[in-house]
């Protein structure tokens, strides 16, 4: 029931449905993550997804924080 809201939520605040949701969840778990390549694609995949445009700069600095593992093990602290 959580997990169903939860998805409800956001679907509806992204227009982005359970399904591909959780194609990207499988992506990401099946991805190496330490590939520059992969994550351009997968930063590509998110920005078509959600139809907001990545400028390079960001894209690059997204790049280094994962390849240089400074991002939060702790969602909280994401937000």
């Amino acid at each position: 029931m959580f997990t169903d809201n939860l998805f409800n939520r956001i679907e509806k605040k992204t227009n982005i449905d359970k399904n591909t949701i959780m194609n990207l969840a499988k992506k990401l778990q099946d991805t190496n993550m330490k590939d520059e390549k992969t994550i351009r694609e997968i930063i590509k995949d998110i920005s078509n997804m959600t139809g907001k445009e990545v400028s390079k700069e960001k894209e690059d600095k997204i790049i280094n924080t994962i390849l240089n593992d400074k991002v939060p093990k702790d969602i909280d602290k994401m937000f």
